[in-house]
């Protein structure tokens, strides 16, 4: 079995998977950032000890995908909004040296852009998309089998392609990016609530401003794919995050932009699916960061 690490800011999720893609074992905690790297590891090994003698099984491995920038090649976490204090931290060496097994890192859309293409929505198709719709936007593309990298190893960030430069401002650097218009916190602040869901609870009542924000974030939406589609062109573009729990309400406007904007490619045979992981999706995708990395998808 292999150990399987999700890291995010709000919590790590540390769990075993089978070579079926089945979660034997789980638990979750707060990641309490504030408290410190070394907290960090220390709760991922006790948890990772636990999950192993809970599943009763043998570690092989350890998978780990982690969110903001993080170097696969060297398993060192880059600086990071989210976890304040973890930059240049080696996540991988340290694991490995603890649990005496090999241990690999993905930031985390890359690594549920894995799972998905192999036990999830993306299972079969030559050219695969994940895009997560959250907190943030983000996403992994999986070419044959292979995660794309750029140079470096680095991530793609496509929740950060600008779509009006006129727009807000984003801690990335950018005005307008897909992140800063179309997120949940983007949604909610349109919508005047506390988060995307409600605003999409409101729409579903048919209140005429969360309708109004809905549609707008609709339209931010559709752009954003349309350019996905443009420049990609994969089989299929699997939807996650929360904000896609409520992707009927977009639904129409994001296939009229693709529609409209993709005249060059042929639109049509791409095609978008939600993802099908659900909340096993970072722990399954942190295992099969190990697997990738370690040839059994080869």
């Amino acid at each position: 079995m292999i150990g399987a690490v999700d890291i995010g800011g709000t919590k790590i999720a540390v769990g075993m998977v089978d070579d079926s893609g089945q979660v034997l074992a789980c638990l979750e905690s707060p990641t309490d950032p504030q408290r410190g790297p070394n907290y960090g590891l220390t709760l991922i090994c006790e948890m990772l000890r636990q999950t192993t003698s809970q599943a009763g099984g043998q570690l092989r491995g350890i998978g780990i995908g982690c969110t903001g920038p993080v170097n696969p090649l060297t398993g060192v976490l880059g600086r990071n909004e989210f976890l304040p204090g973890w930059e240049g931290m080696n996540l991988t060496e340290a694991l490995s040296h603890s649990f005496g097994v090999s241990a690999a890192i993905e930031n985390d859309a890359d690594a549920a852009a894995l799972g998905e293409s192999v036990w999830g929505a993306g299972r079969g198709a030559k050219q695969f998309m994940y895009v997560t719709i959250s907190t943030g936007i983000g996403g992994g593309l999986v070419l044959d089998g292979k995660l794309y990298r750029g140079v470096d190893g680095a991530h793609p960030e496509i929740g950060h392609h600008v779509i009006d430069p006129t727009g807000p401002a984003c801690f990335c650097g950018a005005h307008g990016c897909w992140e800063s218009l179309a997120s949940g916190p983007s949604l909610a602040r349109r919508g005047g609530r506390d988060s995307a869901q409600e605003v999409c609870a409101d729409a579903e009542r048919g209140e005429p401003a969360a309708l109004e924000a809905v549609e707008r974030e609709g339209y931010y939406l559709g752009l954003g794919f349309a350019n996905l589609v443009t420049l990609f062109t994969p089989d299929i573009i699997a939807l996650g995050g929360g904000v896609m729990r409520s992707r009927h309400l977009f639904w129409d406007a994001i296939q009229a932009s693709i529609r409209q904007n993709c005249g060059l490619v042929p639109y049509e045979k791409t095609v978008l699916v939600p993802a099908t992981l659900g909340v096993d999706t970072g722990l399954i995708g942190g295992a099969c960061v190990w697997r990738h990395r370690y040839g059994e998808f080869q």
